[in-house]
């Protein structure tokens, strides 16, 4: 049995086991663990060494590995350019932007001045011309009054619209609505005295010129239905009042059809399907 006060007894030995031949042992004794050092202890160590002295700008990155082979891979050289880059560009100072004047280009708006000194007015973009709108306005209000036939080839649809607009509200203040039945007998007076004119006349004339003069001829018409807001058209007033609108705006019309279309001495009998036609509209504003 193993007595624990046995100098050569180790923790958890047990009775009959055989002491091993190893243990902390006596400090006098030969036995025990030995701390002696390598024979090379102290010798020069070869440590791996870098050549720094290459100048090539893609192998100057690269570590020698020919004394330590294993140490690192071997690069291939078709793959040195990708996996490295190239050394940065030295600045040489060549790249200053030089602020005078002959380093940019002349601009040809400061030569000849803005760009928009050419550009026509907005109106007359869209097909507006007030100067053409006024001329043809006097010529409705005054029939016998000598009007310019290039003015009457404008098809001018602004005066007109503007017109009819005017007419329905007025007839809308009165107490009418009747938008539709303006629109409609418009279009249909229109296509009626287009395929009359075209008949009668020898050089013919455009839709957009026919329903122009109409409707600027309109005018009359548009002052009657002011009119019948304040007083009563059924009576004898009233008849009076409307037989003058409508010779108004039938002589106005064929006058400017004949101007524009050159068809002398045949003003009465483009006056009569025009006085039908704005007949119509005077039963709209007394009824």
């Amino acid at each position: 049995m193993a007595n624990p006060n046995d100098q050569n007894y180790y923790y958890g030995q047990s009775s009959g086991m055989a002491q091993p031949g190893y243990g902390w042992g006596d400090a006098n004794q030969g036995d025990g663990i030995s701390f002696d050092m390598d024979s090379n202890f102290g010798q020069e160590q070869h440590f791996q060494s870098f050549d720094y002295s290459q100048t090539s700008a893609h192998t100057s990155a690269i570590p020698d590995t020919s004394t330590s082979a294993g140490l690192y891979p071997t690069i291939p050289q078709a793959y040195e350019s990708s996996y490295i880059g190239s050394p940065p560009t030295v600045y040489g100072g060549q790249q200053f932007l030089n602020p005078n004047a002959s380093s940019f280009p002349t601009s040809n708006v400061a030569s000849t001045g803005t760009e928009f000194e050419d550009e026509p007015p907005l109106l007359e973009e869209l097909g507006i011309n007030p100067d053409h709108i006024f001329q043809k306005t006097l010529a409705v209000l005054n029939p016998l009054r000598e009007t310019d036939a290039s003015i009457l080839q404008d098809t001018d649809l602004a005066g007109p619209l503007a017109f009819v607009l005017a007419f329905g509200g007025f007839l809308l203040l009165s107490g009418k609505v009747h938008f539709s039945y303006i629109y409609g007998i418009g279009v249909l007076g229109c296509l009626a005295i287009y395929a009359m004119l075209n008949l009668m006349a020898v050089s013919g004339v455009s839709i957009g010129v026919t329903v122009s003069v109409l409707g600027y001829c309109l005018l009359p018409m548009v002052a009657l239905s002011g009119v019948s807001i304040l007083i009563s058209l059924q009576g004898l007033l009233g008849i009076v009042l409307t037989a003058l609108a409508i010779l108004w705006c039938s002589i106005s019309a064929s006058k400017l059809f004949v101007t524009a279309l050159t068809m002398d001495h045949q003003q009465p009998l483009v006056a009569y399907p025009c006085a039908m036609l704005y007949g119509v509209f005077a039963l709209l504003t007394i009824f």
